[in-house]
Protein backbone atom coordinates (compact mmCIF):
# COMPACT_ATOMS: atom_id res chain seq x y z
CA UNK A 1 0.00 0.00 0.00
CA UNK A 2 1.39 3.38 -0.98
CA UNK A 3 2.11 5.82 1.86
CA UNK A 4 0.55 9.27 2.08
CA UNK A 5 4.01 10.86 2.25
CA UNK A 6 5.18 9.15 -0.93
CA UNK A 7 2.09 10.28 -2.83
CA UNK A 8 2.30 13.81 -1.38
CA UNK A 9 5.94 14.14 -2.47
CA UNK A 10 5.12 12.98 -5.97
CA UNK A 11 2.11 15.28 -6.25
CA UNK A 12 4.08 18.24 -4.88
CA UNK A 13 6.81 17.66 -7.47
CA UNK A 14 4.18 17.53 -10.22
CA UNK A 15 2.45 20.72 -9.04
CA UNK A 16 5.58 22.87 -8.90
CA UNK A 17 6.84 21.63 -12.27
CA UNK A 18 4.79 24.08 -14.32
CA UNK A 19 2.89 27.35 -14.41
CA UNK A 20 0.92 28.19 -11.25
CA UNK A 21 -2.63 28.66 -12.61
CA UNK A 22 -5.77 26.78 -11.67
CA UNK A 23 -6.21 25.07 -15.05
CA UNK A 24 -2.57 24.00 -15.30
CA UNK A 25 -2.49 22.80 -11.69
CA UNK A 26 -5.65 20.73 -12.20
CA UNK A 27 -4.18 19.15 -15.32
CA UNK A 28 -0.97 18.14 -13.54
CA UNK A 29 -2.90 16.95 -10.49
CA UNK A 30 -5.14 14.75 -12.63
CA UNK A 31 -2.14 13.48 -14.56
CA UNK A 32 -0.60 12.23 -11.33
CA UNK A 33 -3.68 11.08 -9.35
CA UNK A 34 -5.89 9.95 -12.23
CA UNK A 35 -9.37 11.08 -13.26
CA UNK A 36 -11.39 9.10 -10.69
CA UNK A 37 -11.30 11.82 -8.01
CA UNK A 38 -11.53 14.89 -10.25
CA UNK A 39 -14.07 16.68 -8.01
CA UNK A 40 -11.88 16.24 -4.92
CA UNK A 41 -8.84 17.39 -6.88
CA UNK A 42 -10.65 20.56 -7.86
CA UNK A 43 -11.40 21.30 -4.19
CA UNK A 44 -7.78 20.57 -3.33
CA UNK A 45 -6.43 22.99 -5.94
CA UNK A 46 -8.98 25.66 -4.98
CA UNK A 47 -7.88 25.42 -1.34
CA UNK A 48 -4.25 25.57 -2.40
CA UNK A 49 -4.76 28.74 -4.43
CA UNK A 50 -6.68 30.39 -1.58
CA UNK A 51 -3.74 29.68 0.72
CA UNK A 52 -1.07 30.73 -1.78
CA UNK A 53 -0.08 34.39 -1.79
CA UNK A 54 -0.84 35.94 -5.16
CA UNK A 55 -0.93 32.46 -6.69
CA UNK A 56 2.70 32.08 -5.76
CA UNK A 57 4.09 28.52 -5.74
CA UNK A 58 5.20 26.97 -2.46
CA UNK A 59 8.47 25.18 -2.02
CA UNK A 60 8.09 21.41 -2.55
CA UNK A 61 8.77 20.68 1.14
CA UNK A 62 6.15 23.14 2.44
CA UNK A 63 3.69 21.89 -0.16
CA UNK A 64 4.13 18.29 1.04
CA UNK A 65 3.42 19.38 4.62
CA UNK A 66 0.28 21.21 3.54
CA UNK A 67 -0.97 18.29 1.47
CA UNK A 68 -0.58 15.88 4.36
CA UNK A 69 -2.75 18.15 6.53
CA UNK A 70 -5.43 18.67 3.90
CA UNK A 71 -8.64 16.54 4.08
CA UNK A 72 -9.13 17.17 0.35
CA UNK A 73 -5.79 15.47 -0.35
CA UNK A 74 -6.90 12.28 1.40
CA UNK A 75 -10.03 12.11 -0.74
CA UNK A 76 -8.22 13.02 -3.96
CA UNK A 77 -5.46 10.45 -3.35
CA UNK A 78 -7.76 7.69 -2.05
CA UNK A 79 -7.39 5.38 -5.10
CA UNK A 80 -3.60 5.54 -4.93
CA UNK A 81 -3.63 5.05 -1.18
CA UNK A 82 -5.65 1.85 -1.63
CA UNK A 83 -3.56 0.61 -4.54
CA UNK A 84 -0.94 -2.07 -4.00
CA UNK A 85 2.06 -0.80 -5.98
CA UNK A 86 3.61 2.55 -5.19
CA UNK A 87 3.13 5.39 -7.67
CA UNK A 88 6.10 6.06 -9.92
CA UNK A 89 8.79 8.10 -8.20
CA UNK A 90 10.41 9.20 -11.46
CA UNK A 91 8.34 12.05 -12.84
CA UNK A 92 8.60 13.95 -16.07
CA UNK A 93 11.37 16.53 -15.81
CA UNK A 94 10.29 20.10 -15.06
CA UNK A 95 9.62 22.31 -18.04
CA UNK A 96 10.34 25.94 -18.81
CA UNK A 97 6.76 27.22 -18.71
CA UNK A 98 6.14 30.99 -18.65
CA UNK A 99 2.98 32.70 -17.46
CA UNK A 100 0.75 33.55 -20.47
CA UNK A 101 1.55 37.33 -20.49
CA UNK A 102 5.28 36.51 -20.67
CA UNK A 103 5.14 33.74 -23.26
CA UNK A 104 7.47 34.20 -26.20
CA UNK A 105 10.21 36.17 -24.42
CA UNK A 106 13.67 35.81 -25.92
CA UNK A 107 15.26 34.34 -22.79
CA UNK A 108 17.25 31.13 -22.23
CA UNK A 109 14.93 28.16 -21.60
CA UNK A 110 16.50 26.62 -18.51
CA UNK A 111 14.61 23.72 -16.90
CA UNK A 112 17.10 22.26 -14.39
CA UNK A 113 19.94 23.47 -12.14
CA UNK A 114 22.37 21.72 -14.48
CA UNK A 115 20.98 23.76 -17.40
CA UNK A 116 21.54 26.95 -15.41
CA UNK A 117 25.08 26.01 -14.42
CA UNK A 118 25.98 25.11 -18.01
CA UNK A 119 24.50 28.36 -19.31
CA UNK A 120 26.53 30.37 -16.77
CA UNK A 121 29.60 28.28 -17.64
CA UNK A 122 30.24 27.28 -14.03
CA UNK A 123 29.97 23.99 -12.16
CA UNK A 124 26.87 22.99 -10.20
CA UNK A 125 28.96 23.25 -7.02
CA UNK A 126 29.98 26.82 -7.85
CA UNK A 127 26.37 27.69 -8.66
CA UNK A 128 25.29 26.33 -5.29
CA UNK A 129 27.99 28.37 -3.54
CA UNK A 130 26.93 31.64 -5.17
CA UNK A 131 23.19 31.01 -4.75
CA UNK A 132 22.78 29.15 -1.43
CA UNK A 133 21.27 31.54 1.13
CA UNK A 134 22.33 29.38 4.09
CA UNK A 135 25.96 29.34 3.00
CA UNK A 136 25.85 33.08 2.39
CA UNK A 137 24.65 33.57 5.98
CA UNK A 138 27.61 31.55 7.27
CA UNK A 139 30.01 33.47 5.02
CA UNK A 140 28.96 36.79 6.57
CA UNK A 141 31.34 36.07 9.47
CA UNK A 142 34.29 35.47 7.12
CA UNK A 143 35.23 38.54 5.04
CA UNK A 144 37.09 36.58 2.36
CA UNK A 145 34.06 34.38 1.69
CA UNK A 146 31.45 37.11 1.34
CA UNK A 147 29.92 37.76 -2.05
CA UNK A 148 29.22 41.44 -1.29
CA UNK A 149 31.14 44.46 -0.07
CA UNK A 150 28.97 46.53 2.27
CA UNK A 151 29.33 50.25 2.97
CA UNK A 152 27.19 52.86 4.72
CA UNK A 153 26.86 55.99 2.60
CA UNK A 154 25.55 59.26 3.99
CA UNK A 155 22.51 60.69 2.22
CA UNK A 156 22.16 64.38 1.42
CA UNK A 157 18.78 64.43 3.16
CA UNK A 158 20.33 62.92 6.30
CA UNK A 159 20.76 59.38 7.55
CA UNK A 160 22.63 56.55 5.87
CA UNK A 161 22.09 54.16 2.98
CA UNK A 162 23.52 50.65 2.95
CA UNK A 163 25.24 49.86 -0.35
CA UNK A 164 25.78 46.15 -0.97
CA UNK A 165 28.02 45.78 -4.01
CA UNK A 166 28.65 42.27 -5.40
CA UNK A 167 32.21 41.15 -5.88
CA UNK A 168 33.67 40.59 -9.31
CA UNK A 169 32.57 37.02 -10.11
CA UNK A 170 29.02 37.38 -8.81
CA UNK A 171 28.69 40.78 -10.47
CA UNK A 172 29.61 39.22 -13.82
CA UNK A 173 26.90 36.57 -13.33
CA UNK A 174 24.34 39.22 -12.41
CA UNK A 175 25.22 41.33 -15.44
CA UNK A 176 24.61 38.34 -17.68
CA UNK A 177 21.25 37.66 -16.01
CA UNK A 178 20.32 41.30 -16.53
CA UNK A 179 21.42 41.41 -20.15
CA UNK A 180 20.05 38.06 -21.33
CA UNK A 181 17.02 37.53 -19.10
CA UNK A 182 15.68 40.54 -17.19
CA UNK A 183 16.17 43.12 -19.94
CA UNK A 184 13.74 41.08 -22.09
CA UNK A 185 10.90 41.21 -19.53
CA UNK A 186 8.49 44.14 -20.05
CA UNK A 187 8.03 46.55 -17.15
CA UNK A 188 5.07 48.72 -16.20
CA UNK A 189 4.49 51.67 -18.53
CA UNK A 190 4.31 53.85 -15.40
CA UNK A 191 7.89 53.04 -14.38
CA UNK A 192 10.46 55.56 -15.62
CA UNK A 193 13.53 54.63 -13.58
CA UNK A 194 16.07 52.06 -14.80
CA UNK A 195 14.04 51.37 -17.96
CA UNK A 196 15.73 51.53 -21.34
CA UNK A 197 14.31 54.34 -23.44
CA UNK A 198 12.74 56.20 -20.48
CA UNK A 199 14.16 58.80 -18.14
CA UNK A 200 13.14 60.95 -15.20
CA UNK A 201 12.65 63.79 -17.68
CA UNK A 202 10.06 61.71 -19.55
CA UNK A 203 8.35 60.95 -16.27
CA UNK A 204 8.37 64.58 -15.17
CA UNK A 205 6.91 65.68 -18.51
CA UNK A 206 3.74 63.72 -17.70
CA UNK A 207 3.05 66.12 -14.82
CA UNK A 208 3.81 69.43 -16.55
CA UNK A 209 1.26 72.27 -16.36
CA UNK A 210 -1.10 70.52 -13.93
CA UNK A 211 -3.06 72.22 -11.14
CA UNK A 212 -1.69 70.05 -8.32
CA UNK A 213 1.36 67.77 -8.10
CA UNK A 214 1.77 65.27 -5.26
CA UNK A 215 4.99 63.35 -4.69
CA UNK A 216 5.56 60.51 -2.23
CA UNK A 217 8.56 58.39 -1.32
CA UNK A 218 8.83 54.65 -0.64
CA UNK A 219 11.01 53.85 2.35
CA UNK A 220 13.92 51.42 1.79
CA UNK A 221 12.60 50.41 -1.63
CA UNK A 222 15.12 47.69 -2.51
CA UNK A 223 15.28 46.14 0.95
CA UNK A 224 11.46 45.92 1.03
CA UNK A 225 11.55 43.43 -1.83
CA UNK A 226 12.06 40.04 -0.23
CA UNK A 227 13.35 36.88 -1.87
CA UNK A 228 9.79 35.57 -2.21
CA UNK A 229 8.93 38.32 -4.69
CA UNK A 230 12.09 37.76 -6.67
CA UNK A 231 11.34 34.03 -6.84
CA UNK A 232 7.81 34.80 -8.07
CA UNK A 233 9.26 36.98 -10.83
CA UNK A 234 11.52 34.21 -12.12
CA UNK A 235 8.67 31.70 -11.86
CA UNK A 236 6.47 33.99 -13.96
CA UNK A 237 9.20 34.23 -16.60
CA UNK A 238 8.93 30.45 -16.85
CA UNK A 239 11.70 28.93 -14.74
CA UNK A 240 10.79 25.82 -12.69
CA UNK A 241 10.90 26.06 -8.91
CA UNK A 242 14.45 24.78 -8.41
CA UNK A 243 15.92 27.03 -11.11
CA UNK A 244 13.97 30.04 -9.83
CA UNK A 245 15.31 29.36 -6.33
CA UNK A 246 18.89 29.45 -7.61
CA UNK A 247 18.29 32.57 -9.68
CA UNK A 248 16.77 34.21 -6.61
CA UNK A 249 19.84 33.28 -4.58
CA UNK A 250 22.09 34.84 -7.20
CA UNK A 251 20.20 38.16 -7.02
CA UNK A 252 19.49 38.53 -3.28
CA UNK A 253 21.61 38.76 -0.15
CA UNK A 254 21.46 39.20 3.62
CA UNK A 255 23.19 41.96 5.57
CA UNK A 256 25.12 40.95 8.70
CA UNK A 257 23.47 42.09 11.95
CA UNK A 258 26.83 43.25 13.31
CA UNK A 259 27.05 45.71 10.44
CA UNK A 260 24.62 47.98 12.30
CA UNK A 261 26.27 47.84 15.70
CA UNK A 262 27.40 51.48 15.55
CA UNK A 263 24.44 52.84 13.57
CA UNK A 264 21.79 54.78 15.56
CA UNK A 265 18.29 53.34 15.62
CA UNK A 266 17.04 56.65 14.22
CA UNK A 267 18.67 55.61 10.93
CA UNK A 268 18.08 51.82 10.96
CA UNK A 269 15.21 50.91 13.26
CA UNK A 270 14.16 47.37 14.20
CA UNK A 271 12.05 46.93 11.04
CA UNK A 272 14.84 48.14 8.76
CA UNK A 273 17.38 45.85 10.37
CA UNK A 274 15.11 42.82 10.09
CA UNK A 275 14.50 43.51 6.39
CA UNK A 276 18.24 43.74 5.78
CA UNK A 277 19.03 40.59 7.77
CA UNK A 278 16.50 38.62 5.67
CA UNK A 279 17.21 37.83 1.97
CA UNK A 280 16.43 40.98 -0.04
CA UNK A 281 17.44 42.89 -3.15
CA UNK A 282 20.83 44.51 -2.54
CA UNK A 283 21.17 48.15 -3.45
CA UNK A 284 24.33 48.00 -5.54
CA UNK A 285 23.71 44.86 -7.60
CA UNK A 286 23.14 45.40 -11.36
CA UNK A 287 20.05 43.16 -11.31
CA UNK A 288 18.28 44.93 -8.43
CA UNK A 289 16.75 47.96 -10.23
CA UNK A 290 15.06 45.85 -12.91
CA UNK A 291 13.89 43.21 -10.43
CA UNK A 292 12.51 46.00 -8.23
CA UNK A 293 10.55 47.40 -11.18
CA UNK A 294 9.13 43.96 -11.94
CA UNK A 295 8.23 43.38 -8.29
CA UNK A 296 6.40 46.73 -8.23
CA UNK A 297 4.39 45.97 -11.38
CA UNK A 298 1.14 45.39 -9.51
CA UNK A 299 1.75 48.43 -7.31
CA UNK A 300 2.05 50.56 -10.46
CA UNK A 301 -1.06 49.01 -11.96
CA UNK A 302 -3.18 49.67 -8.88
CA UNK A 303 -1.94 53.23 -8.35
CA UNK A 304 -2.41 54.04 -12.05
CA UNK A 305 -5.96 52.70 -11.81
CA UNK A 306 -6.64 54.86 -8.75
CA UNK A 307 -5.30 57.91 -10.58
CA UNK A 308 -7.46 57.24 -13.64
CA UNK A 309 -10.60 57.27 -11.48
CA UNK A 310 -9.82 60.91 -10.67
CA UNK A 311 -8.63 61.79 -14.18
CA UNK A 312 -5.11 62.17 -12.76
CA UNK A 313 -1.61 61.11 -13.85
CA UNK A 314 0.73 58.69 -12.09
CA UNK A 315 4.41 57.81 -12.60
CA UNK A 316 7.11 56.10 -10.55
CA UNK A 317 10.84 56.69 -10.74
CA UNK A 318 12.42 53.98 -8.54
CA UNK A 319 11.07 54.82 -5.07
CA UNK A 320 9.58 58.21 -6.04
CA UNK A 321 5.82 58.22 -6.69
CA UNK A 322 4.21 61.21 -8.44
CA UNK A 323 0.58 62.15 -9.11
CA UNK A 324 -0.78 65.21 -10.85
CA UNK A 325 -4.21 66.54 -11.77
CA UNK A 326 -6.96 68.57 -10.16
CA UNK A 327 -7.18 69.55 -6.50
CA UNK A 328 -8.99 66.31 -5.56
CA UNK A 329 -5.66 64.42 -5.54
CA UNK A 330 -4.60 66.50 -2.53
CA UNK A 331 -7.57 65.27 -0.47
CA UNK A 332 -6.99 63.12 2.64
CA UNK A 333 -9.22 60.44 1.10
CA UNK A 334 -7.01 60.09 -1.97
CA UNK A 335 -3.77 60.11 0.02
CA UNK A 336 -5.17 57.52 2.42
CA UNK A 337 -6.12 55.29 -0.53
CA UNK A 338 -2.58 55.59 -1.92
CA UNK A 339 -1.14 54.65 1.46
CA UNK A 340 -3.42 51.61 1.78
CA UNK A 341 -2.39 50.31 -1.66
CA UNK A 342 1.29 50.84 -0.90
CA UNK A 343 1.03 48.93 2.39
CA UNK A 344 -1.09 46.19 0.80
CA UNK A 345 1.66 45.68 -1.79
CA UNK A 346 4.29 45.23 0.90
CA UNK A 347 5.95 48.66 0.77
CA UNK A 348 6.17 51.50 3.31
CA UNK A 349 5.63 55.20 2.69
CA UNK A 350 8.17 57.67 4.02
CA UNK A 351 5.42 60.04 5.10
CA UNK A 352 7.61 63.06 5.98
CA UNK A 353 8.63 63.13 2.32
CA UNK A 354 5.06 63.55 1.03
CA UNK A 355 4.74 66.90 -0.76
CA UNK A 356 1.60 68.61 -2.10
CA UNK A 357 2.52 71.34 -4.61
CA UNK A 358 -0.14 73.65 -6.03
CA UNK A 359 0.08 75.98 -8.99
CA UNK A 360 1.58 79.28 -7.90
CA UNK A 361 4.35 77.55 -5.94
CA UNK A 362 7.23 75.58 -7.40
CA UNK A 363 6.19 72.09 -8.50
CA UNK A 364 8.98 69.50 -8.75
CA UNK A 365 9.10 65.86 -9.82
CA UNK A 366 12.46 64.02 -9.45
CA UNK A 367 14.23 67.36 -9.10
CA UNK A 368 12.71 68.84 -12.28
CA UNK A 369 10.39 71.85 -12.25
CA UNK A 370 7.07 71.08 -14.01
CA UNK A 371 4.94 74.21 -13.45
CA UNK A 372 4.53 75.04 -17.15
CA UNK A 373 7.07 72.74 -18.79
CA UNK A 374 10.05 70.73 -17.61
CA UNK A 375 12.81 73.02 -16.42
CA UNK A 376 15.82 73.24 -14.12
CA UNK A 377 15.18 74.48 -10.58
CA UNK A 378 16.43 78.06 -10.47
CA UNK A 379 18.47 77.53 -7.31
CA UNK A 380 20.20 74.46 -8.78
CA UNK A 381 21.03 76.40 -11.96
CA UNK A 382 22.35 79.36 -9.99
CA UNK A 383 24.47 77.13 -7.73
CA UNK A 384 26.08 75.35 -10.70
CA UNK A 385 26.63 78.65 -12.49
CA UNK A 386 28.35 80.08 -9.37
CA UNK A 387 30.59 76.99 -9.11
CA UNK A 388 31.67 77.33 -12.75
CA UNK A 389 32.30 81.05 -12.31
CA UNK A 390 34.51 80.40 -9.27
CA UNK A 391 36.38 77.66 -11.16
CA UNK A 392 37.17 80.15 -13.91
CA UNK A 393 38.33 82.76 -11.42
CA UNK A 394 40.04 80.68 -8.70
CA UNK A 395 40.86 77.38 -10.40
CA UNK A 396 39.02 74.07 -10.36
CA UNK A 397 41.12 72.51 -7.58
CA UNK A 398 40.08 75.21 -5.11
CA UNK A 399 36.37 74.70 -5.83
CA UNK A 400 36.46 70.91 -5.48
CA UNK A 401 35.33 71.16 -1.85
CA UNK A 402 33.69 67.71 -1.79
CA UNK A 403 36.88 65.98 -2.93
CA UNK A 404 35.60 64.42 -6.18
CA UNK A 405 38.25 62.16 -7.67
CA UNK A 406 37.41 63.45 -11.17
CA UNK A 407 35.96 66.91 -10.64
CA UNK A 408 35.97 67.68 -14.36
CA UNK A 409 33.82 64.61 -15.12
CA UNK A 410 31.55 65.52 -12.19
CA UNK A 411 30.89 69.01 -13.55
CA UNK A 412 30.57 67.70 -17.10
CA UNK A 413 27.85 65.29 -15.94
CA UNK A 414 25.92 68.03 -14.13
CA UNK A 415 26.07 70.26 -17.20
CA UNK A 416 24.97 67.39 -19.43
CA UNK A 417 21.96 66.95 -17.20
CA UNK A 418 21.17 70.68 -17.46
CA UNK A 419 21.49 70.56 -21.25
CA UNK A 420 18.97 67.72 -21.39
CA UNK A 421 16.38 69.49 -19.23
CA UNK A 422 16.87 73.04 -20.56
CA UNK A 423 19.09 73.24 -23.68
CA UNK A 424 19.24 77.06 -23.57
CA UNK A 425 20.48 77.28 -20.00
CA UNK A 426 22.65 74.23 -20.52
CA UNK A 427 24.41 75.95 -23.42
CA UNK A 428 25.30 78.88 -21.14
CA UNK A 429 26.76 76.55 -18.56
CA UNK A 430 28.68 74.62 -21.23
CA UNK A 431 30.28 77.82 -22.49
CA UNK A 432 31.46 78.63 -18.96
CA UNK A 433 32.78 75.09 -18.52
CA UNK A 434 34.91 75.44 -21.65
CA UNK A 435 36.60 78.51 -20.15
CA UNK A 436 37.94 76.63 -17.11
CA UNK A 437 41.68 75.96 -17.04
CA UNK A 438 42.25 72.36 -15.94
Amino acid sequence: MASSTTIAKGLAAALVAGVWTERALLARCEGFLGAATRASQKKLISALLVRAYDRYPHSPASLVRWLLRSPAFERAAAPLLRAGPKPPVVLKPPLFWPAPPLAGLDVPKLATPRDLADWLEISVEQLDWFACAKRQAIALSFPKLRHYECALVRKRSGGSRLIEAPRRRLKAIQRRLLREVLDHVPTSDRAYGFVRGRSCIDGAQVHAAEEVVVTLDLQRFFQSIAARRVHATFRGIGYPWAVARLLTGLCTTRAPSWGFADVPYTEFDWRARKMLEAPHLPQGAPTSPTLANLAAWRLDRRLAGLARRLDANYTRYADDLAFSGRRNIASPTFLRAVGEIVVDEGFVLNRPKTHIMRRGARQEVTGIVVNEHVNLPRDAYDALKATLHNCIRNGAAVENRDGHTDFRAHLDGRIGWAETVNPHRGARLRAMFERITW
